[in-house]
């Protein structure tokens, strides 16, 4: 009957010419039916990125010079990344067929093809997409089929990569927004927070708190005012899935926020969401514009008494302000800096009222959760990680992307049979999970089950779930420098053992992978003392700072040392990089059978660390070398050697 209504609304606002019944609405933008070609184009960051707006554009020019009425969709990212420009089409009567790395020289072919029903002879078919009275392409599978997509349990990705993120009515006819508008008519705000406490959802942010438990907090606070936040900022390296779903779905994101300031009972709203996505900023605003217009955010939302809208706040891109009260400063007008807890946001946060803090993918869940019902969500994971989890996969594997699975999933599927494994017969060496907060996983762990717990025995944590792989030409020592150096200057500065203890732990790392300056005694001493440090600093930083995010900061190195000490052992004894990754402990050799003397070398040598004469072979004085490479780049004999 919602449903109903909410059609009848859509109809009046976009005043269609002919009035629609609910199965020809429902026919037309779901695209069941179509009256002419429609042609999608991955046109998320991922996709621009690999060439989509030329690929838009050679469309464009395609149809136009071809005299071809045909609608062109751009929609977002579908996950699979390392297949991008993805271009779709759906021809009148027959099933939708996707098409991988479209670049703008391939539009014209493929186009010409499809539109004689042909399959072309140079695009590589990804697959088709099964339709209920459209006829199959045959010899071409399912794309869900797809060794990329048939392990995955798609909630949060639902519609990402198939419908227009701008477009209300596909999101309405897909059963959007029903679920938001049935809590309103049938349930309490206090039933909603019981509801997803059955669930089982957990935050999908960081720590994995139980997100109805949560709500109760601000629920059960009395105030006048309370507010809901999304926090979309995403300042992990190696994490874009809060950029892909807004891009791909915003709608499912505003009802999720929706079902959310009901359960808690909040008016007011604000996406936290970093500058630095200008394309998600763009289409959540549309869809926001499109959401007030029908009524679903506003005053009296469908005659229901609730009033509730949203704002969206740009962040200047502040690792700090992904944790809770940071982001709260943030907003509110003040420097990004964690405070002290208690008082937890829950009970006084932004503007000193009681506030409710959880991350794209967990309010991206609700609306499939209660589509589906409590029951079949339930269902899906484990015992005290219930539903599925966004990884966005990135680093030294075959597919690189978006994968959304079943809690309970192990680490090895998630790497070998969805991500294809490690290319060019490289072996796998180990996989970042969490971010800088978070740690290493080994081949030892690789059949560890993704749950809350189970990661964290291993000295690993969900986080917001961005896993970069790395193969067997990584040095974990100088990843471990990386997330360091990452950490250490996104500290906002606040409290002393983030501030000093990362400094400290980033110098004692560069001193590891570096060469001595001048070979004294007491630098060496000084060196050996830091290494000796290292973790009982990182084990005080824990224990001593502030907020989660200094708490988590020594992870990747805490990690790296438990899992990979000797690769430290390596670089502070035989002062030698295995993986020849640390430049500066590279040791350059000339080999004399190869030396012609052209002196080359020895021309391009910053520190005049190379001498010899003329067609006379050449020599390294490895105390002036600097292990630049330089030497190594332009030898055309081969005839300089790295150890």
């Amino acid at each position: 009957m919602h449903q109903t209504g909410l059609i009848a609304k859509v109809q009046h606002v976009f005043s269609k010419d002919t009035e629609l019944s609910l199965p020809e609405f429902t026919a037309r933008y779901t695209r069941k039916q179509i009256e002419k070609p429609v042609i999608f184009i991955g046109a998320g960051t991922c996709g621009l990125g690999a060439g989509a707006a030329k690929t838009l554009a050679q469309t464009r020019l395609y149809l136009e010079n071809n005299h071809i009425d045909a609608e062109v969709v751009e929609v977002g990212c579908i996950g699979l990344c390392s297949a991008e420009p993805l271009l779709d089409i759906q021809l009148p009567g027959l099933n939708r067929i996707s098409f991988q790395k479209i670049t703008a020289e391939k539009v014209d072919s493929v186009l010409k093809s499809v539109f004689n029903l042909e399959m072309p002879e140079e695009a590589e078919v990804l697959g088709q997409f099964p339709g209920e009275t459209s006829r199959r392409w045959e010899g071409v599978p399912n794309l869900m089929e797809h060794p990329f997509f048939a392990p995955q349990t798609r909630v949060v990705l639902k519609n990402c990569g198939i419908v227009n993120p701008v477009s209300i009515e596909e999101y309405i006819a897909l059963g959007g927004y029903a679920s938001y508008l049935q809590l309103l008519t049938n349930n309490t705000s206090s039933e909603v927070c019981d509801l997803v406490e059955q669930s089982g959802l957990r935050g999908r942010g960081g720590g994995g708190f139980p997100t109805g438990k949560k709500w109760k907090f601000a629920h059960n606070t009395p105030a006048d005012q309370k507010y809901l936040i999304c926090n979309a900022d995403e300042g992990d390296p190696g994490a874009f899935m809060d950029r892909a779903v807004i891009e791909g779905d915003p709608h499912r994101l505003i009802e999720g926020m929706a079902i959310a300031a009901y359960g808690i009972g909040a008016t007011k709203a604000y996406v936290y969401i970093r500058a630095e996505y200008p394309l998600a900023i763009k289409r959540l605003d549309v869809a926001l514009k499109q959401a007030r217009e029908l009524g679903v955010l506003g005053k009296n939302i469908f005659g229901s008494g609730i009033d509730f809208d949203i704002k969206v706040k740009m962040g200047a891109g502040a690792f700090v302000c992904g944790e809770e009260t940071a982001l709260i400063n943030s907003i509110e007008g003040k420097r990004g800096m964690p405070r002290p807890r208690p008082p937890f946001p829950a009970v006084s946060g932004l503007f000193g009222k009681p506030t409710i803090i959880n991350n794209v993918e967990t309010l991206s869940s609700l609306p499939e959760i209660f589509a589906s019902g409590i029951a079949k969500y339930q269902s899906i994971g484990t015992e005290f990680s219930k539903g599925t989890k966004v990884f966005a996969l990135s680093g030294k594997v075959t597919l690189t992307g978006l994968v959304e699975v079943p809690m309970g999933t192990t680490i090895r599927q998630v790497i070998f049979d969805i991500a294809g494994g490690i290319p060019n017969g490289k072996k796998f060496k180990s996989v970042q999970i969490g971010g800088p907060s978070g740690g290493c996983i080994t081949e030892a762990n690789l059949d560890i089950q993704i749950e809350y717990e189970s990661l964290l025995k291993i000295g690993a944590m969900m986080g917001s779930g961005g896993l970069v792989v790395m193969d067997e030409d990584t040095c974990m020592v100088d990843v471990a420098k990386f997330f360091m150096d990452f950490i250490q200057r996104e500290s906002c500065g606040k409290c002393i053992p983030c501030r000093e203890g990362t400094k400290r732990m980033l110098e004692i790392l560069e001193s590891i992978t570096h060469k001595p300056k001048d070979g004294s005694q007491y630098e060496t001493l000084e060196r050996f003392k830091g290494i000796m440090q290292l973790e009982k600093l990182g084990k005080v930083i824990k224990e001593t700072s502030l907020c989660g995010l200094g708490q988590t900061a020594p992870n990747p190195v805490l990690s790296t040392l438990k899992w990979f000490r000797h690769e430290y052992e390596e670089h502070i004894f035989d002062r030698k990089c295995p993986a020849n990754v640390c430049t500066e402990l590279r040791v350059f050799k000339i080999d004399v059978d190869k030396c012609t003397g052209c002196t080359v070398c020895a021309k391009k040598c910053p520190t005049d660390a190379i001498i010899g004469s003329r067609k006379a072979p050449h020599f390294i004085v490895e105390e002036k070398c600097i292990s630049c490479g330089n030497c190594f780049d332009v030898c055309k004999f081969d005839a300089i050697l790295i150890s």
